[in-house]
């Protein structure tokens, strides 16, 4: 039995705008399953797979402002290109933001709804992963929450020290995933959070079992009668487990 990652979920007061701001940020396509949700993903793409992961903008009433745990770093191939990019999101709404990062290579930014993100410097590790290098999620411990996300996740653990841990998908292509020590990170509601999904032919009441003997804990956010699961990693951060597919 594995998960793997599939897609970022992002609350929104307005789905379809910040949907559209995303998919402009990152050259891809918008589609909806329904009312009230968007869908980011590469143009001509077929959802799941691993050399992409997705963007689901979900409208909620009030989503929580809070300081995020979970955000996008974007990749770029050379200082012009971090430049261009840059001045091309603000057009599209985002803003500079200040979080104490101090004098740094790479830009922080919040898009349209506040939700921030940041544009990298190119890094060679970055050069292959398509317009997202990493779902950065803040922690207290990195060390421990490589051990939990590498055992709930087929992904491979390619880094890990104090500071951070750093995953990508087995099959070696789309977006690392990085855990990143954070002094006292928020254990507030998150408006971004990781779906999971099993593969298929994978149980997911079995698979949620098994999360819950690596110390993940179910959490009630209001969800109601859905086929997701609703769940907290061992340090408190929100995803969800998906119907296999």
């Amino acid at each position: 039995m594995a998960l793997r990652l599939v897609q970022v979920n992002f609350k929104a007061r307005d789905d379809s705008a910040l949907g559209q701001f995303w998919a402009e940020a990152l050259g891809w396509g918008v589609s909806s399953e329904g009312p009230g949700v968007t869908n980011v993903e590469p143009l001509g793409f077929t959802w799941p797979d691993p050399s992409a992961v997705c963007v689901d903008v979900v409208t909620v009433p009030d989503p929580e402002t809070v300081k995020y745990r979970a955000h996008l770093d974007l990749a770029t191939t050379s200082a012009a290109h971090q430049k261009e990019l840059v001045a091309r999101l603000k057009e599209l709404g985002a803003t500079p933001a200040d979080v104490g990062q101090g004098d740094v290579p790479w830009t922080v930014l919040a898009d349209p709804e506040g939700n921030l993100f940041c544009v990298l410097e190119p890094r060679p590790i970055y050069q292959d992963t398509g317009p997202i290098a990493t779902v950065v999620v803040n922690c207290s411990d990195p060390r421990a929450m490589a051990d939990f996300w590498s055992e709930a996740m087929d992904w491979t653990l390619h880094e890990v020290n104090d500071d951070h841990a750093r995953l990508r998908s087995s099959e070696g292509v789309g977006p690392y995933l990085e855990l990143l020590r954070t002094p006292d990170p928020d254990r507030l509601p998150n408006r971004i959070h990781l779906d999971l999904m099993p593969y298929p032919g994978d149980d997911q009441d079995a698979e949620v079992v098994r999360l819950h003997t690596l110390g993940a804990a179910n959490i009630d956010i209001g969800q109601g009668d859905v086929p997701w699961r609703c769940l907290t990693d061992p340090e408190g951060n929100e995803f969800c487990v998906l119907t296999p597919g």
